[in-house]
């Protein structure tokens, strides 16, 4: 019997945090779902995974979903809308369109949040933005804005937002591939699965 994922092993296809942050929900094609993000402790989990939040942080932040239970699961709202307004955005590279004035409009509103948040210090290298202690449950859905931002506002440098055409997929990733002409989020999946199909059908 096939084990059900979570957010802890879930694969991280996009290429960039903020497209692995889209790719929480398993399945964007006629099948929607299931959706890995349950609780705050999904999320804190997955941040502290892609190295959005440190280990510190993420225990103050469940410290702080215990305190105040329900400004967590407003958060994870939150948090969920924004995911939803990065995938219309970023999908809308696969199409050669402009993303809508509202979702730029979010977006927006949340990179402004959070770039509020971070401050200048002396690091190893040189001076370097740094976020300060997390403070409230928002941190993570706001670094996530701050990063999208960044990648968004980079379309010039980089290679597009593909959507994964796998059967019941629709993941985002950046086609970083030689010819730029990538198909799946993963060849051995999606990839795999698309290429038995075709020979199934070509049997009949």
């Amino acid at each position: 019997m096939e084990t059900e994922k979570t957010i802890d092993d879930i694969n991280l296809l996009g290429g960039h945090v903020a497209l692995d942050f889209v790719n929480t929900v398993d399945s964007r094609g006629d099948r929607w779902g299931p959706d890995y993000l349950t609780s705050f402790r999904d999320l804190a989990d997955w941040a502290l995974r892609v190295d959005l939040i440190d280990q510190r942080e993420h225990g103050f932040l469940l410290q702080q979903t215990k305190a105040s239970p329900a400004a967590a699961e407003v958060e994870l709202e939150n948090a969920k809308a924004l995911r939803e307004t990065l995938h219309r955005i970023f999908s809308a590279e696969e199409r050669d369109s402009s993303p809508r004035e509202s979702d730029l409009d979010f977006l927006s509103d949340a990179f402004a949040d959070a770039a509020a948040r971070r401050r200048l210090r002396n690091g190893r290298d040189g001076v370097i933005w740094t976020y300060g202690p997390s403070a409230a449950v928002a941190d993570i859905a706001g670094r996530i804005a701050l990063v999208a931002a960044e990648l968004l506002t980079s379309r010039h440098q980089r290679r597009p937002v593909r959507v994964c055409q796998g059967r019941n997929c629709g993941w985002l990733f950046l086609d970083l591939s030689r010819g730029g002409h990538r198909r799946w989020c993963s060849d051995k999946t999606c990839g795999s699965a698309a290429r038995v199909r075709k020979f199934r059908a070509e049997r009949v």
